[in-house]
């Protein structure tokens, strides 16, 4: 009976250990992969209307430059829609001031972006049949971003011939300075540029990443953007993979954004993005997976396998958990094999972080200040033990200071 016991606990660690390393394997992949910057995506032509959709909520201060950028892309046959969502100021005015069409949405009970963007393709849907027709590509953008020159048409382009989303570079910057909010925008860089070109290479569809998008029309309308899920960015890109209809990474145009300023609106955001991604991993990643796998849909399951990749300080903290319970095991026991899997993984992960410092972030952090980089790992503990204790699940606005 005591062997039978053993046998269990030693194939759920080995099991558990699995789980964490071969994340870090992909991460790895992916990194070693992005190494070599591919050719960029042939030149489309310019679809004939484009419609530049843009959610606003509280934007008032900073959304006509957006506005501003976006007209200077587009042509007398498209058109710039923002949606004021639930808004207390003055981005609806703003909005027109710059000659942006205007419609605000207020809804107390269901709010966030993924509304915003639903109400938003609707509105549109609407005008199509009022006007006798629709518009080619609807671009996402949102309203505190800064886009390359020539990233409309670029997309647009690409959308309308590969009929599929297609993703546009997106990186943030840190506005201030100090080590934890340099690691903070490496860790972007990583995620957002090294990750998605790592999939590119190998053939498979990107993850979205909620500003700097383009849908085909008839993909937009049929798109599940109405949702008030934390992930609103990355859950549409997987279920669209489901659909055959996959996101396309489209490095040589690029929208930027910056963080928040604030501790408080860092915390904010931070929390957000972790809560959203690790609720959308722990209670949509194993049915999506299956899902592909039972289907035979390669390139689903790896989009799958990437959104399933934790935030790199979660991922690093419990691979460091794994191995040491692993060696206590293994001491206890003589049964090694969990204890290799997990050193395998570390292993990975770390080969992985410093040789993307090296091609994606040498101008950023130092190989010196890497090694500091544990001590970020423990400050963002709060964030997931209150994952556990007290989840976030309602949008929250990001604070911003200006």
């Amino acid at each position: 009976m005591l062997d039978l016991v053993l046998t269990v606990i030693h194939v759920v660690l080995i099991l558990g250990t699995l789980l964490l390393a071969l994340p870090a394997a992909l991460l790895l992949t992916q990194v070693v992969l992005a190494m070599k910057r591919p050719e960029p995506l042939p030149q489309e032509s310019r679809p004939a209307r484009i419609a530049a959709l843009i959610p606003a909520h509280d934007e008032g201060h900073g959304v006509r430059a957006t506005i501003m950028q976006t007209l200077s892309q587009l042509g007398p046959d498209d058109r710039v829609l923002v949606v004021a969502d639930n808004c207390s100021d003055d981005t609806a005015e703003q909005a027109r001031m710059v000659g942006a069409e205007v419609v605000e949405r207020s809804d107390a009970e269901r709010r966030g972006k993924g509304w915003a963007l639903d109400f938003g393709v609707r509105h549109l849907e609407m005008l199509a049949l009022r006007e006798g027709h629709a518009p080619d590509v609807v671009i996402v953008l949102d309203a505190d971003c800064v886009l390359s020159p020539g990233l409309i048409p670029r997309l647009a382009g690409l959308a309308q011939a590969h009929g599929r989303p297609v993703q546009a570079s997106y990186l943030m910057s840190a506005p201030t300075d100090g080590l934890k909010a340099r690691v903070a925008e490496f860790a972007m860089r990583v995620k957002n540029l090294a990750r998605s070109r790592g999939m590119f290479r190998l053939g498979l569809p990107c993850q979205l990443l909620g500003t700097g998008m383009a849908f085909p029309w008839a993909v937009a309308l049929r798109a599940p953007l109405a949702s008030g899920h934390l992930a609103e960015d990355m859950q549409p890109g997987v279920r669209l993979a489901s659909e055959d209809t996959p996101p396309l990474f489209c490095e040589d145009v690029l929208v930027t954004s910056v963080f928040a300023a604030s501790q408080e609106g860092e915390r904010s955001q931070r929390t957000r993005w972790e809560h959203g991604h690790l609720s959308l991993l722990v209670g949509e990643g194993p049915k999506l997976l299956w899902d592909a796998l039972r289907r035979g849909r390669f390139a689903q399951a790896m989009l799958v396998m990437d959104m399933l990749v934790p935030p790199l300080a979660l991922l690093a903290g419990l691979l460091v958990v794994a191995t040491f319970v692993q060696a206590i095991w293994a001491l206890a026991t003589g049964l090694v094999a969990g204890l290799v899997i997990a050193l395998l993984g570390v292993l990975a992960l770390v080969t992985a972080i410093f040789a993307a410092r090296h091609r994606f972030a040498d101008d950023l952090i130092g190989l010196g200040e890497l090694l500091k980089a544990p001590m970020y790992v423990l400050a963002k503990l709060p964030i997931y033990i209150s994952f556990v204790v007290r989840r976030q699940t309602e949008w929250v606005r990001t604070r911003r200071d200006h």
